[in-house]
């Protein structure tokens, strides 16, 4: 047991009650009444009545002679866990990935026919304008919201582009409804999407899924980079696989959270799956703010 000062408020009995839950571990799943008293620095009389009250709370079983830890243990940790919103698991990720690959990255949900930026990593080169958590976008012209949608059954694909405003933001945006639709068939194919230029002149992006434990695509990650830097075949190439071991990364640790992550504070929506780019700013950008969104649960 630790040995030094301590403050009034500290309560030693609870510090052993803890200590007796660490004595068990993957070397020692099981342990006998001595083992427990030595490893905690107890006496044999302490140790018992601790173990006991553990198993009369449900935390440990024991057949007489050997103690082990019951899953309700798992409640402590779960607490923990419940508590994080998607892109507080998220964020750690992204500061990875924009180590690695030397560019911005965000985290974005699907709210309405908008994407909105819930989580994002930029990297300290000087881009048209500052994009921010809360920042929303048309879905339809951006790699994160693309790949949202592309996820959405068909009906739920016409609806919403029977009401998008298809206008011309740079030269190259899609404008055609028939054309954008098989620009999401082509998406929801490969699995990411990158969009060239559409959003605004000199700005290309790349982003793939996230999906929760069920399958269904909460959010999306995306790395845009400037057109002058790289084409699209070395975002393809070079970027493409870092986002996706990002995104598996990012979903190995919401499928522990799950069932009730939060998206974000208060945007977001669960996309039923059928199977920045908003980097720089432009006139398209939407109001921001400085909160995240509050999503409702699921």
């Amino acid at each position: 047991m630790g040995a030094g000062v301590r403050e009034p408020h500290f309560v030693q009995s609870f510090e052993r009650g803890l200590a007796v839950i660490r004595a068990f571990d993957a070397d020692h799943p099981e342990l006998t009444l001595s083992e427990v008293a030595r490893i905690c620095g107890l006496t044999r009389a302490a140790a018992r009545r601790f173990l006991l009250t553990l198993a009369d709370l449900g935390y440990v079983r024991t057949d007489g002679r050997l103690f082990r830890l019951s899953p309700r243990v798992l409640e402590l940790g779960y607490a923990y866990l419940s508590s994080f919103s998607l892109p507080d698991i998220a964020e750690p990720h992204l500061e990875q990935l924009v180590a690695q690959v030397c560019e911005s990255s965000s985290l974005c949900v699907l709210d309405g026919d908008d994407i909105v930026y819930v989580a994002r990593v930029p990297t300290s080169r000087i881009m048209t304008a500052t994009i921010t958590v809360g920042t929303r976008f048309p879905a339809h012209v951006t790699s994160v919201g693309r790949v949202m949608l592309a996820c959405l059954p068909d009906e739920d694909i016409d609806a919403r582009l029977a009401r998008a405003e298809l206008r011309p933001l740079t030269a190259r945006t899609i404008v055609s409804t028939d054309l954008l639709r098989a620009e999401l068939r082509r998406v929801r194919r490969q699995g990411y999407a990158i969009v060239d230029q559409e959003l605004e002149e000199g700005l290309r992006s790349v982003a793939a899924p996230v999906r929760d434990r069920d399958g269904d695509v909460v959010a999306a990650v995306n790395i845009p980079v400037h057109a002058s830097r790289n084409s699209v075949e070395s975002v393809r190439r070079d970027l493409l696989p870092h986002l996706l071991a990002t995104v598996a990364r990012i979903e190995a640790d919401v499928h522990v959270v799950a069932p009730r992550l939060r998206l974000a504070e208060g945007a977001g929506e669960r996309v039923r799956d059928r199977g920045p780019d908003a980097g720089p700013g432009s006139a398209t950008r939407r109001s921001s703010s400085s909160r995240r969104p509050r999503a409702p649960r699921r």
